[in-house]
């Protein structure tokens, strides 16, 4: 602790010589830092939820690079013999290949160049577009391909028999014309077996003649199930037709793309549906959903949100201070905290990071820190120098608790950054990010309430009282705006006047003033008692805390006014599909073998039947639902494939656009796709284990699962179990125990106030289950953020009362002089970070709307938990040692007395 008072007192040294230097740096840099931070770009990727090193990330990016990223939808509502058996089924093929950014050669898209189509012609962001019109186009040309060099085979075939009867005939030395008519007579012969043979394959599928878009007996043929209700589509054909009333087009864009190419690739797939190009006459309508979707609209929301959060912020802020800082210069603090969030956000910007739904969070929370930082200094400052000082006093005033009080905030600081640090343990890149930019946040605001808070209040001082006159600090310049914050404060001073004086509130001072004399009565002469009740209520909340309900529901975390979700919820409603995963087949060999065609036909078959899904049932309330998958270009589950030449000639013959959507071109990576429903995290993760513990694949055949539904699940499974909160708040306790004990180099006064605090984290989980309010993947870190903000308050008044013992006073004199300064100004400075959390509850991001509630709730209880038992644990912790209390006591002469020398503990020979 020796170099901290040096390195403050040079700081703020600097600040109270030159303020206003000091002061127009830090308020460039706070502008500079402003100005970068309107470049930070938010995001919703998908590695903010999981850790690049897992091996459901690695699959997934594997996946992608291959087969696209994760669907986006676009749902047709109506009835499915409407789209394909009329002229719609046109329009569909048309949006399909705008979709793809298929614009033939020499050719203008729908809309001309400058509309979604010629955008999405030129951008070309997507890798796979999969849907009913294209695919019923590439069975017609498929089909009519077959047809068309089936008579041409026939032709063949009868010519070479014309030619082989010829050269028989004239080898029996017939006559030509004899030769010609036998030649002629095994032509046709030859012509009508091979007629005959594809007559019987034609009559067997429903094919008289070569197949035609519009002709709606080939597509009756090709679509509907025979046997049952017209209309009704073939289950194997279900993740392009899920019901007869839903069709399913499939965009999955090509990985890689930025945030901002994504979002704009999904706007113009929007207004794509919207064009009049492809309305469909029969009623049908278009809806644009899927994950990517909602990640994508609500980066949008994050946008807003950190405006809202922002300008909420600062009037919370402003009218706290009002009201719980009796200070001159109340809004100070505020302004020191917006240069701090302006400096960390710019830093940010710099080293080209992202915004995420976690950092989001950091704004109020910062905000809040730093006030506190600039309370504390600005309470000891004033309070050394006195009411009306001139700036003379002040700067000494300074000097004094850069040696005295600033130290305890800068350790308070640190411990509250070592408890943020260990967020960087947590699974998920998204709350590990926002630990560490509230570390870094911490230091920054430190810094700032070291030079800018204390610049002001020196460049301030002396424009009334004793120091008369203005301040000629900037001249001109200087005087307009030290006019501009005298107004300013006058009005904040009024607000907090009106606020406080008034009889309510002074009742309420009176009875908080009663109850704290109580309370510190309490501690110093029954310490032991109130330990052991706030020990057995911590134990009940650490107990019950196991019950606390984790939220993991999505669609639940997220605006609930999004319209991407409500169309997601609306895809589900009609395909029983809300997402896909798929399992990606790997081999370093040749995949595509019998073998292991079977295996994933059975795999397939099995998990389908284990989680509802049956061909007569349909999806329904099925949990997976089958998706275009590497078996299905072999029938599916329908039966066994038996030859390898089977295989290779099927292969040869499926256009490019079926396979390439299932199996790479050298057949060693394939994929198996299940759609899923929406459904809480923790449902899904079960799910998902269970079709990892079924994967069994062959010999020399890797297989992983896949896909943003399992990233999801995977990253909640991490985050919201018991034992992992657990280690995060132990790990905590121990990282701020361990920069106190650094810096003080003392047991009693490093753990002496982590005592309140680790009590404080089983009363509100025991309050959190007392009023139901659920975590979320978010808030199960709160264990170590309240021990990080927490630990600042009860280091803060303890330092002060240690302060005061050496002083003289006895404990109950020492507490009391404890919470009249220093606990004034930690209640401030907590109810304005409960406020900062409690602006939170603003957002309509659920998940940091729930966040910030039980923040509130742990934060407030914390609070209460150091300003009560606090004084307990001091004063039980002095009863065991006083080693650390240097009491001033009258010098008394004592002889000297010589000790006996203590006798050496190594093993000496015994006597003989």
């Amino acid at each position: 602790m020796g170099r901290l008072p040096r390195i403050l007192g040079a700081a703020m040294g600097t600040a109270a010589r030159r303020p206003l230097a000091v002061g127009l740096l830090v308020t460039v840099l706070a502008l500079a830092g402003a100005a970068l931070a309107l470049r930070l770009a938010p995001t919703t990727a998908t590695k903010t939820l999981v850790g690049t090193s897992s091996a459901s990330w690695q699959a997934t990016e594997r996946d992608h690079e291959l087969f696209g990223e994760d669907a986006v939808y676009v749902l047709v509502s109506g009835p499915v013999s409407k789209v394909v058996l009329t002229t719609d089924l046109n329009q569909l093929i048309g949006l399909e290949g705008c979709l793809g950014g298929n614009v033939p050669k020499d050719h203008t898209p729908p809309g001309g160049w400058s509309g979604p189509c010629g955008r999405l012609g030129k951008a070309k962001p997507a890798k796979v577009v999969f849907g009913p019109g294209t695919f019923i186009n590439e069975s017609v040309g498929q089909i009519g391909d077959q047809f068309t060099a089936q008579q041409q085979a026939i032709k063949d075939d009868a010519q070479q028999a014309y030619t082989a009867a010829y050269k028989l005939a004239r080898a029996k030395r017939y006559s030509v014309a004899r030769s010609k008519k036998l030649a002629t007579q095994a032509q046709q012969l030859a012509e009508y077996q091979a007629l005959t043979q594809a007559a019987q394959i034609a009559l067997k599928y429903g094919l008289l003649k070569a197949p035609e878009v519009n002709d709606p007996g080939f597509v009756s043929q090709l679509v509907f199930e025979g046997g049952k209700a017209a209309g009704t589509p073939k289950s194997r054909f279900a993740y392009l037709w899920p019901n007869k009333d839903s069709s399913l087009i499939q965009v999955r864009l090509k990985p890689g793309l930025s945030d901002r190419q994504r979002k704009d690739a999904i706007a113009n797939i929007r207004a794509a549906t919207e064009m009049k190009d492809f309305r469909l006459a029969n009623g049908g309508t278009y809806t644009v959903t899927g994950a990517p979707v909602v990640l994508s609209d609500l980066t949008t929301n994050i946008t807003d949100a950190i405006v809202l959060l922002l300008i909420a912020s600062v009037l919370v802020m402003a009218l706290v201070l009002a009201l719980v800082f009796p200070a001159r210069r109340r809004l100070l603090p505020l302004v020191v905290a917006l240069a701090a969030v302006a400096i960390t956000f710019g830093a940010l910007s710099l080293i080209g990071a992202s915004l995420t739904m976690a950092s989001v969070g950091v704004v109020p929370v910062l905000i809040g820190l730093a006030v506190d930082y600039a309370i504390q200094l600005q309470s000891r400052i004033e309070e050394r120098a006195g009411p009306g000082a001139s700036r003379a006093e002040v700067a000494r005033a300074v000097a004094h608790v850069a040696r005295r009080g600033a130290p305890s905030v800068a350790i308070a600081a640190l411990a509250t950054a070592a408890g943020f640090l260990v967020l960087g343990a947590s699974p998920v890149p998204m709350v590990r990010g926002f630990g560490w930019l509230l570390v870094a946040g911490i230091f920054v605001g430190l810094a700032t309430a070291t030079t800018l808070g204390v610049a002001v209040l020196v460049g301030t001082a002396g424009r009334t009282g004793r120091g008369g006159g203005r301040p000629r600090v900037g001249g001109r310049l200087g005087a307009s705006v030290a006019e501009a914050g005298a107004m300013v404060a006058s009005a904040g001073r009024g607000a907090g006047e009106l606020l406080r004086e008034n009889p309510a509130t002074r009742g309420l001072l009176r009875g908080g003033r009663a109850a704290r004399a109580r309370a510190l009565g309490a501690a110093a002469h029954r310490p032991g008692r109130v330990l052991a009740v706030g020990l057995g209520v911590a134990i009940v909340g650490w107990g019950l805390d196991t019950q606390t309900k984790v939220e993991s529901d999505v669609t639940k975390l997220v605006p609930q006014d999004l319209p991407a979700l409500r169309d997601l919820t609306a895809l589900e409603r009609s395909t029983s599909v809300g997402g896909q995963i798929d399992v990606v087949v790997r081999s370093d060999r040749k995949l595509t073998t019998p073998a292991n065609l079977n295996w994933m036909a059975a795999y397939q078959s099995r998990l389908l039947k284990t989680f509802g899904y049956t061909d007569k049932r349909g999806c329904g309330k099925a949990e997976l639902c089958p998706a275009f998958s590497l078996p299905d270009l072999f029938g599916g589950n329908s039966g066994k494939v038996t030859s390898q030449a089977q295989v290779d000639e099927l292969l040869k013959v499926v256009p490019e656009y079926f396979s390439q959507s299932v199996v790479t071109a050298d057949r060693k990576t394939a994929t198996l796709a299940f759609g899923i429903r929406l459904m809480p995290l923790a449902r899904q993760k079960q799910v998902i284990d269970t079709m990892r513990r079924e994967l069994h694949p062959p010999k020399g055949v890797d297989a992983q699962l896949a896909g943003l539904p399992v990233l999801a699940a995977d990253a909640d499974a991490q985050v919201s179990s018991t034992w992992r909160r657990m280690l995060l708040m132990v790990l905590g306790l121990v990282a701020v125990a361990a920069v106190l004990l650094a810096a003080f180099r003392s047991w009693r006064r490093a753990l002496t106030p982590l005592v309140p605090i680790a009590l404080a984290t089983g009363w509100s989980a025991l309050v959190l289950f007392a009023i139901r309010v659920p975590l979320n993947p978010m808030s199960v870190t709160l264990g170590a953020l309240v021990i990080a903000i927490s630990t600042e308050f009860s280091v803060l008044l303890a330092e002060r009362y240690r302060s005061e013992r050496a002083d003289g006073f006895d404990p109950a004199a020492a507490l009391e002089r404890t919470y009249r300064s220093t606990g004034a100004a930690v209640l401030a400075s907590g109810v304005t970070a409960i406020a900062g959390f409690a602006v939170l509850a603003l957002s309509d991001i659920r998940m940091l709307r729930d966040f910030g509630a039980v923040t509130v709730v742990d934060l407030t209880v914390s609070l209460l938990g150091v300003l009560l038992v606090l004084p307990s644990a001091l004063v039980l912790g002095e009863r065991f040692t006083l080693s650390d209390v240097r009491v001033p006591r009258p010098r008394v002469p004592r002889p000297r007395v010589r000790r006996p020398r203590r006798p050496s503990l190594r093993r000496t020979q015994p006597e003989t």
